[in-house]
């Protein structure tokens, strides 16, 4: 019997998607091999890539001047691939710091190039509760970029209003909340996502990148951490994750299949507001840092009365076949991804049990 999964990631996959990958796991489309043997130069394996790239163009709704890229590493990769490419000597970048990951963005273009904290949410603890007003981003009107992260998993806050970048190129670490909910690529210079959260198994990072901005990139870098070079390669400047790339573009068929990044967001503030409501509720037992118009609708993190509760709270979940809530070791008490593959009947039985829980130890 398959669990009720909430990790934040790797996270659960669409059933389907699992299940059309077992069913052409030995035989491929009738042709004999797995998709984990065909060679990534070959025109079966072509299909899938190119597939795969079309539809993430498709679903964040692309303009011409964007293109799609998939490169290996994930988003920690990114963090330092981004200022490499455009963080020229003399020059500075801006970086949101909202979270945890936000941090490692800005920490590790530090070890770049030039770049500073637009903003620093931190609060006492060094926890981050809640996202930046618009009059709190200290911007540099000739930074190279600001970078933000759009959702916060270990704090469970995220943007719900995108930042007026005031002309600077704006670039996303969309890792945790891509293609949940419609979004406006034309405002971005750049998005990174890894997939292992929204889009399919961990290993393989999408990119969404402005070809004129992408122009300005450093012509000096290795090939392999240049965006450029992966882009004119078709992303497969070398053997690509091509089971990866056969997972996620399944996931994005189902994305589709289920009213795209529009059905998705209908879907995720269902299971928000059931979720957030019964914590609401609950609050005299319940308690959720982010403030109320902060609050992630991918990550809900909460606590009980007590760290001794919090674990009560988990194992008692394990053993309700309910698992992957133990909060981040930085945050501690309990989170709940949300993210696209999570149906509402899931949350509907997460909720009773907080229900039972909060009765029987409150």
């Amino acid at each position: 019997m398959r669990k009720i999964n909430f990790n934040a990631g790797p996270a659960t996959l669409p059933l389907p998607v699992l299940e059309q990958a077992q069913r052409e796991l030995l035989d491929f489309q009738g042709t004999g091999l797995s998709i984990l043997e065909h060679s990534h130069r070959g025109p079966d394996y072509d299909r899938v890539h190119e597939e795969a790239l079309s539809l993430f163009a498709e679903l964040m709704g692309l303009p011409r001047s964007h293109s799609a890229i998939m490169v290996q590493g994930g988003a920690s990769l990114q963090f330092a691939m981004l200022p490499m490419n455009f963080l020229s000597p003399g020059r500075s970048a801006d970086y949101a710091v909202t979270g945890h990951w936000a941090r490692l963005a800005y920490e590790e273009a530090r070890r770049v190039g030039a770049a500073r904290a637009a903003c620093d949410t931190a609060g006492p603890g060094g926890k981050h509760t809640r996202i930046p007003r618009q009059d709190e981003l200290l911007l540099d009107p000739k930074a190279a970029y600001l970078h933000i992260t759009t959702n916060n998993t270990l704090f469970g806050t995220q943007w719900r209003t995108l930042p007026d970048a005031k002309g600077v190129p704006l670039v996303a670490d969309m890792c945790s909340d891509i293609l949940s909910r419609p979004m406006d690529a034309a405002r971005f210079a750049l998005i990174y996502a890894g997939a292992q959260k929204n889009l399919g198994p961990a290993g393989l990072a999408m990119i969404a990148v402005d070809r004129d901005w992408l122009k300005t990139a450093r012509k000096d870098l290795p090939d392999i951490l240049s965006y450029a070079v992966h882009l004119e390669a078709r992303s497969i400047y070398h053997t690509p994750p091509t089971f990866a790339v056969y997972l996620v573009g399944l996931q994005l068929k189902w994305i589709k299949a289920n009213g795209g990044p529009a059905g998705m967001e209908k879907r995720n503030q269902a299971k928000a507001e059931l979720l957030y409501g019964t914590l609401d509720r609950l609050k005299g037992f319940y308690t959720v840092p982010a403030e109320k118009g902060s609050r992630s609708l991918m990550n809900a993190v909460f606590h009980t009365p007590s760290p001794e509760l919090d674990d009560l709270f988990c194992l008692e979940g394990e053993k309700e076949g309910i698992t992957g809530m133990k909060g981040h070791r930085a945050v501690g008490g309990m989170r709940v991804s949300l993210y696209n593959a999570v149906s509402l009947v899931d949350v509907r039985t997460l909720t009773d049990f907080m229900e039972s829980f909060a009765k029987r130890r409150g």
